[in-house]
């Protein structure tokens, strides 16, 4: 039995506002793109102290149309980045709360029985969930258990939702955007791999230094503080999302993605630090994604086609989360990222490699 087409409910319809059939002319929107980038970075930093590198990573992964996962310890503004970016796009926004006793129907939402009083006719009305939004918050996703916390992985593969017997296509952007706290801390649940992959990128949050941390206590004392006012509608967002995936990429670039994506993984022929200490690694989504964030990074930074230097400056956001360690990494305290840094290390890089053969 095959699920029905996909349909968008009538109660979405004031959510959604309409995009104009015709994208602007790409060489016009790679123009806007590096403005953009800094409107969104100002804005942004109105409620944000430091993060640079987080917050140039959250991009790259926001124009590529990827999801995003932030990983830290609470405390770490985690959750206002994300409510302070979805400000600053003019999006439809929704947060949800993971807890234990969140059930999936939380997310995804379900039918409701209504009554008609004057008739006594009953029939169910869906009640669409909070994952019906343009950007949705998964704040501390790894504190319900993995049932709950697979309610998303259909939505963030095909942007659909099936509940009821019905599929529900969700309107584009549709993205994720997770905080996650140490799979160490008490009462957490790690991510299933399966789910990890759809992650675009894991990007780790840090402890401010002395300077900021000394910023953000004296921004707290300031009342009437100032919140970030949107710089990017959502056609806009739809039409630079759709430019980077059109920009042009070499041959180069394109097979150091798959080497590095490849490299992680166990087997014949496979690094030392990967056989010692890898259990699983990165399949052919994290290839992909390496690619398309490479065009992403590139085109932030006013350039129209990526080098090899883009791909490996996305490679520790892109991998880290894809390498399974097996117990030998445990004990010996070995990190994915460490791991990641090795590969990046003993991989050469295409065109010095073409250069020595030549």
């Amino acid at each position: 039995m095959t699920d029905p087409a996909p349909v968008l409910t009538p109660a979405l319809a004031p959510v959604l506002s309409p995009v104009p059939v015709e994208p602007p002319d790409d060489g016009e929107l790679f123009d806007q793109l590096s403005g953009v980038r800094q409107r969104l970075i100002a804005s942004i930093g109105q409620v944000i102290v430091g993060q640079r590198e987080v917050v140039d990573a959250m991009l790259v992964a926001l124009f590529s149309g990827g999801h995003c996962l932030f990983v830290g310890v609470p405390g770490l503004a985690k959750t206002l980045l994300v409510n302070a970016t979805a400000q600053s796009l003019g999006l439809a926004f929704n947060r949800v709360q993971f807890t234990p006793d969140l059930m999936p129907s939380d997310i995804t939402g379900g039918d409701v029985l209504d009554e008609d009083r004057s008739t006594g006719r009953r029939e169910l009305r869906f009640v669409p969930g909070p994952i019906f939004t343009n950007l949705l918050l998964a704040d501390e996703v790894n504190r319900t258990p993995p049932r709950t916390q697979a309610a998303l992985l259909q939505a963030m593969q095909e942007g659909v939702v099936t509940t009821g017997g019905r599929t529900i296509r969700l309107e584009p952007p549709f993205q994720v955007f997770a905080t996650q706290n140490p799979i160490e801390q008490e009462g957490t649940y790690p991510l299933p791999e399966a789910q990890l992959d759809r992650f675009m990128m894991a990007i780790e949050v840090g402890y401010p230094d002395e300077a900021e941390e000394i910023e953000v206590v004296e921004r707290t004392l300031i009342p009437n503080a100032t919140t970030p006012v949107p710089v990017l509608d959502r056609a806009s967002l739809l039409a630079l999302q759709g430019l980077v995936r059109r920009l042009p990429a070499n041959d180069d670039v394109t097979r150091y993605a798959v080497r590095l994506a490849r490299a992680t993984r166990p087997g014949v022929g496979a690094l030392e630090v990967v056989r010692k200490y890898v259990q699983w690694g990165a399949g052919p989504r994290a290839s992909q994604f390496l690619a398309l964030g490479a065009r992403a990074r590139a085109a932030l930074r006013g350039a129209l086609t990526p080098d090899l230097d883009d791909v490996r400056a996305v490679a520790p956001y892109v991998l880290r989360h894809r390498v399974v360690l097996n117990f030998t990494a445990e004990a010996e305290g070995m990190r994915p990222d460490a791991v990641v840094r090795r590969i990046l290390d003993e991989v050469p890089r295409v065109s010095a490699e073409r250069a020595r053969r030549g």
